[in-house]
């Protein structure tokens, strides 16, 4: 069966969202036993594979938690695959000194990753008030505030181990509120499957998924051509600095931290009116 599955780009902006490409690519270059799927994949920034998701365009994509809740009529989650972890989450930074209380205030202009992203769903739980956002795509908010277009800057991804080197300081680690508040791993992304599809399917292509991360971990230099090829510019170190940290045993199983953590997230965002009530189930 012939499925079409969306992932995270690269090679579009020369950036290295290494740990996907790492998660993938046992799936990708046909290392393990696809169990007869044949997956025709689709790369994209992860606010248009957020979007995609909204138009249900492919039957597997990976997507923020926070767009899930906009989607979940179409699509369950694996339980592979996902982006948890702790010491992970979202910087808040800026070009000049800027305090917390002057984010509560609201009155600060700030570049997100994109309006369903879960960096933007923290921001919201955070600082309510914060609501002069723009959204550029996350590999441009550096550039934002260097060039003081905006006041502060919504940082994910590599970009954590970058900002300082470009005299960018850190306001709050939106990770470190999630945590501080709920005890749980912070949910960033995960890999949903569309519901239409038949349950054996589902059930085949969460195994594949495993075993693609499983191989991962157990052959950790077997996908370092195909990172390259998609991290051109991100220094090594940088790379696997950035897979050790968003690839852990989440990625091979949610378990019952992880779910717990994915459920917590959804109650906070329906409590506060960020996101609707939800009616589906959330797991496969």
């Amino acid at each position: 069966m012939k499925l079409k599955i969306n992932r995270q780009r690269l090679g579009a902006f020369r950036l290295a969202l290494a740990g996907l490409v790492f998660d993938f690519d046992a799936i990708v270059n046909q290392r393990i036993d696809l169990e007869g799927l044949d997956f025709s994949v689709r790369l994209a920034d992860v606010e248009a594979l957020n979007n995609a998701a909204f138009g249900g365009e492919t039957d597997v994509t990976k997507l923020s938690y926070h767009a899930y809740a906009y989607c979940l009529g179409d699509y369950v989650l694996l339980d592979a695959g996902s982006a948890l972890g702790r010491n992970c989450g979202p910087l808040l930074i800026s070009k000049r000194e800027i305090a917390r209380e002057e984010v509560a205030a609201g009155a600060l202009s700030i570049a997100i990753p994109g309006k369903y992203t879960t960096a933007n769903f923290l921001l919201g739980l955070a600082f309510p008030l914060a609501q002069d956002k723009t959204a550029l795509v996350f590999s441009a908010i550096e550039a934002a505030l260097l060039d003081q277009r905006v006041d502060a800057g919504l940082i994910i991804h590599e970009n954590r181990f970058t900002y300082e080197a470009r005299g960018l300081k850190k306001i709050v680690d939106l990770g470190e509120y999630w945590e501080s508040e709920t005890g749980a791993p912070i949910p960033l992304g995960g890999i949903v499957i569309k519901r239409s599809l038949p349950d054996e399917i589902k059930d085949r292509v969460n195994r594949v998924l495993r075993r693609s991360v499983e191989y991962a971990f157990a052959h950790r230099t077997a996908s370092l051509d195909y990172v390259r090829a998609h991290a051109q510019e991100m220094d090594e170190d940088v790379m696997y600095r950035h897979i050790d940290l968003y690839v852990n045993q989440y990625s091979v199983d949610l378990g019952a931290e992880g779910r717990r953590a994915v459920e917590l997230l959804f109650v906070k965002a329906e409590a506060t009116g960020i996101i609707p009530q939800t009616k589906s189930t959330l797991f496969l």
